[in-house]
C-alpha cells in the first residue's frame, strides 16, 4: 500500500498524487490517499475528486499503520525510520526541493509525505497521468463557449497569481510575486513567433490584471470559476496554445497538460523569493525561464 498525504492547493495536491501514482503503478501497490489534514487546514479544501483518478481513501488505521501519526512513539518511529534506505521505509518524507531519485526505489508499504514538484518523478507514466488528471464532467456554459473559442484562435494563457501571495506578508516573503516585466518580457518573446494571438488572463485578482495589463491584442479575462470550480481554469489553461505561467503551481498543471506538440510554455526563472531554494528540477527542459 502506498499512501500520500494531500496538503494545499490543487496544483500540490496533483504533483503529490503524481508522484505517488507512480509509486504504486511500478511497484503493484495500492494507492491510497491521506485526507487528515484537510481537517484543520482551513485554506485549501481536498479537489481531486473532480478528476479521473484512483480515488481511494485511506483510513485512520491504514494511515497509523505506516506513518504512526498518533502514536506516543512517533518521533521516534519518524527518527528510526528515516536512517533506512528507502526501499526499507515506511514514513518517506520530502527532504528538499529537488528531485531525490532514491525516491523511485521504493517498492512496497510507504506513507509519503512532501510537495514533490518535478515531472522527473512521473514522467515515465506520463500517458498514464494524463488520462487520469481528466475532470470528470464536461465543458459546459461559458467554460465550453470559452474552450471553443480557445480552440478557434491562436490562444496564450496567462496566470497571474496574487491573492496571498500579495496579502499575506509571511506568504509574500517567501513566495513573492511575479513583476509585471516578467509578463511584458514573456508575451514580447511570444510575438516573435506567433502571429495574430489571442491572450486568456486568468488571475485571482482580475482587477489589478486589467489595471496592469494592457495588451494591443484580443484578451479575454477568465475570472467566473472562482475558487470552487478552480479545476476548470487548469482545463481551459491546458486547452490553450500556448503558456505563460505564474511561480505557482496551479499554472505549472495547465501548461504541463497542454498537449500541443508546438507549445511555448514560459515560466520564472525566479520561482520562489528566497534565491537559495534550488528549483532546477522544477521546470520541465523545453520550458523557457526568463
Amino acid at each position: 500500500m502506498i499512501i500520500v498525504k494531500l496538503i494545499g492547493g490543487l496544483g500540490n495536491q496533483l504533483f503529490q498524487y503524481s508522484m505517488a501514482r507512480r509509486i504504486s503503478f511500478i511497484s503493484g501497490e495500492e494507492i491510497k490517499l491521506d485526507l487528515s489534514e484537510f481537517k484543520e487546514y482551513k485554506l485549501r479544501v481536498y479537489e481531486l475528486h473532480n478528476f479521473n483518478i484512483i480515488e481511494n481513501i485511506a483510513t485512520p488505521d491504514e494511515i497509523e499503520k505506516l506513518a504512526g501519526c498518533n502514536s506516543i512513539y512517533t518521533k521516534f518511529f519518524k527518527k528510526i525510520t528515516s536512517i533506512l534506505p528507502f526501499n526499507k521505509k515506511t514514513y518517506v518524507k520530502e527532504k528538499s526541493f529537488c528531485f531525490d531519485s532514491e525516491i523511485l526505489s521504493i517498492n512496497k508499504n510507504a506513507y509519503l509525505e512532501g510537495y514533490w514538484q518535478s515531472e522527473k518523478y512521473f514522467k515515465d507514466i506520463e500517458e498514464i497521468i494524463r488520462s487520469e488528471i481528466t475532470i470528470k464532467s464536461p465543458l459546459s456554459g461559458k467554460n465550453l463557449q470559452l474552450a471553443e473559442k480557445i480552440e478557434n484562435t491562436n490562444a496564450i494563457a496567462i496566470h497571474i497569481r496574487r491573492g496571498d501571495y500579495a496579502s499575506n506578508p509571511l506568504t509574500n516573503e517567501y513566495h513573492g510575486l511575479c513583476h509585471i516585466n516578467y509578463y511584458h518580457e514573456a508575451i514580447s518573446l511570444l510575438l516573435k513567433k506567433i502571429r495574430d494571438p489571442q491572450f486568456f488572463v486568468f488571475s485571482d485578482d482580475c482587477e489589478w490584471s486589467q489595471q496592469n495589463l494592457n495588451l494591443p491584442y484580443p484578451t479575454t479575462f477568465v475570472n467566473h470559476n472562482g475558487s470552487d470550480y478552480a479545476y476548470e481554469d487548469i482545463r481551459l489553461m491546458s486547452l490553450c496554445k500556448h503558456n505563460v505561467i505564474a511561480n505557482s503551481s496551479f499554472s505549472w498543471w495547465g501548461a504541463w497538460l497542454n498537449r500541443n506538440p508546438q507549445k511555448m510554455v514560459i515560466a520564472p526563472k525566479q520561482w520562489f523569493k528566497k534565491h537559495e531554494i534550488d528549483t532546477s528540477d522544477l521546470i520541465p527542459d523545453k520550458w523557457i525561464r526568463i
